[in-house]
């Protein structure tokens, strides 16, 4: 960047960092992070602020999880007091309530989060915003109980126009920029007085340098991804999960897990690579799967269920050759291609593309009524955005702010 001071963003809704992941990675330094979940923050604040010492945290803002609300509420003089030295405000709320993956719930209170976003700019007025959320997002609520109903994703751009910032919606695919995981996501990018119309064919200008530099192809296959953490290779006590045993690093069979794994020693346990314990029915069960269910990577049928003697409903037998299916939050409901269990934690983040040097923290799982208080590591990884894609988009970002908001 040419020696010039590094641009400065926040996250809100940060998650266990993916999004300030890859923005770390392309340049930008942050400022703070507003995550409301302990589990998540925890995971952020260990590799983000404790070893990467990304953050030029405010002395007026604890370094722990917050709630935006209370964030608001509290600090709107220190909020007003950013403008002018925020270059970008990036993340999203939380998507459950708009999820064409679960249930789309209209009064999820997790949907008015949309508002204390655009409070929050209201107040900082950053020079751009990078804002995320599931596709769902860009889908109207029951239009029966309400004909005036409208897309929440235009109730986001309508108000950010009124502020003044030049918006441009995208519908982008994650598996298209080396994430091995078909993931489509809504992607806002907003300029204050700007032009935020080359975002996406910027992303394409720059994608081929920016994956040839890394090693990588646009697409990564899951076996491309996660084929070196075989249970096969052998077990040891997981150190941090009484009870469980842990994987081991196989030889690299791709230029991807090379990326994986810079700067980790093969000699170490693979943070998080804890496997499940499964009865041996289940395992019978996946192993035929695994020899003989003719469509991989599709979601098995209600009948075939019956046929296979399946019980769970919404599972899925992983293809090795393809990218994964979108992740989910419950880890349950994939099998491996090639082995019959569910996926790791460690797994689940190299499909998300987040680096082996990266660990997460706190509880594995979690279920039943807890789900609604804990974020687990395989609900951290789930919810997050892969730090591969978010780099690249920081690199845009840092193109299209480089000579003024006016150069595009």
């Amino acid at each position: 960047m040419g020696g010039l001071e590094p641009k400065k963003y926040i996250d809100l809704f940060a998650g266990c960092g993916g999004l300030s992941l890859g923005l770390h990675l392309s340049g930008w330094k942050g400022v703070f992070a507003i995550e409301k979940s302990p589990f998540a923050f925890e995971t952020l604040k260990y590799n983000l602020i404790e070893n990467r010492k990304h953050f030029d945290w405010p002395s007026w803002l604890s370094i722990s999880n917050h709630d935006i609300n209370e964030v608001l509420d509290k600090y709107q003089e220190e909020l007003k007091g950013l403008q002018g030295t925020i270059d970008l405000v990036a993340g999203g709320p939380p998507c459950q309530g708009f999820s064409m993956a679960g249930k789309r719930v209209e009064n999820d209170t997790r949907n008015q989060l949309v508002f204390s976003y655009i409070q929050f700019i209201k107040l900082v007025k950053p020079k751009m915003i990078l804002f995320e959320n599931v596709k769902g997002f860009t889908f109207a609520f029951n239009k029966k109980t309400n004909k005036d109903a409208i897309p929440y994703s235009e109730v986001v751009i309508n108000e950010l126009k009124e502020l003044g910032y030049n918006v441009k919606p995208h519908i982008i695919d994650f598996s298209k920029y080396g994430v091995p995981q078909r993931r489509k996501r809504f992607i806002l990018v907003g300029i204050m007085g700007g032009n935020a119309e080359n975002f996406e064919a910027l992303l394409e200008e720059l994608k081929t340098d920016y994956l040839n530099n890394k090693g990588i192809e646009s697409f990564v296959s899951l076996q491309d991804s996660i084929s070196d953490l075989f249970q096969q290779n052998g077990e040891v006590p997981t150190p941090d999960r009484k009870g469980f045993n842990s994987g081991i690093y196989g030889d690299i069979n791709s230029n991807y897990q090379r990326m994986m794994r810079i700067g980790i020693d093969s000699k170490n346990i693979p943070d998080s690579h804890s496997f499940a314990h499964h009865n041996s029915f289940t395992q019978k069960v996946f192993a035929n799967l695994i020899a003989c269910y003719p469509t991989k990577g599709k979601r098995i049928t209600n009948k075939e269920r019956e046929q296979w003697n399946i019980k769970k409903r919404g599972l899925t037998l992983l293809n090795g050759d393809d990218v994964s299916p979108t992740l989910t939050s419950h880890p349950d409901d994939y099998i491996h291609y090639a082995e019959p269990r569910i996926l790791t934690v460690r797994e689940y983040a190299r499909i998300q593309s987040f680096p082996d040097w990266y660990q997460f923290k706190m509880k594995y799982t979690t279920g039943g009524d807890m789900r609604k208080r804990e974020v687990p590591r395989y609900t951290q990884i789930g919810n997050a955005i892969p730090p591969l894609f978010a780099e690249l988009a920081g690199r845009v970002l840092i193109e299209i702010l480089k000579d003024g908001t006016d150069a595009i």
